[in-house]
């Protein structure tokens, strides 16, 4: 891009955004949160408080915390499964399906069969 057609880009985007400053500057909500935000200021800097002070005062137990982090998340405790063999009486008792007995029995007789040999 050559550096005239960039000036002349600069410029225009210029004279859109001076545009928008017009509109919002006419803005009758805009002037309303202004004389709010004044009027605050005044207020706080009266009885010498922060925005922190403010916040404090009104929401003492802020439920989005931005200081540090509760901790990590923990998983829920996996569920014992106890799973009897009918073939040969054997009990398998597992909070995972990595269990060597299971895995064998698994291969041996097929993953639904052994799925229903589950207690509840």
């Amino acid at each position: 891009m050559s550096r005239l057609a960039e000036f002349r880009a600069a410029e225009k985007a210029l004279q859109e955004q001076l545009a928008q400053l017009e509109n919002l500057k006419n803005d009758a909500g805009l002037k309303k949160e202004i004389e709010f935000e004044q009027k605050l200021q005044a207020l706080m800097s009266t009885y010498d408080k922060s925005l922190r002070d403010v916040i404090a005062i009104l929401d003492p137990n802020p439920s989005n915390t931005t200081a540090a982090p509760a901790g990590p998340k923990r998983r829920r405790a996996r569920v014992v499964k106890v799973y009897h063999n009918p073939h040969t009486g054997e009990l398998i008792e597992t909070k995972g399906g990595n269990h060597r007995g299971l895995k064998s029995w698994k291969e041996q007789y097929g993953a639904e069969t052994v799925d229903s040999w589950l207690r509840g």
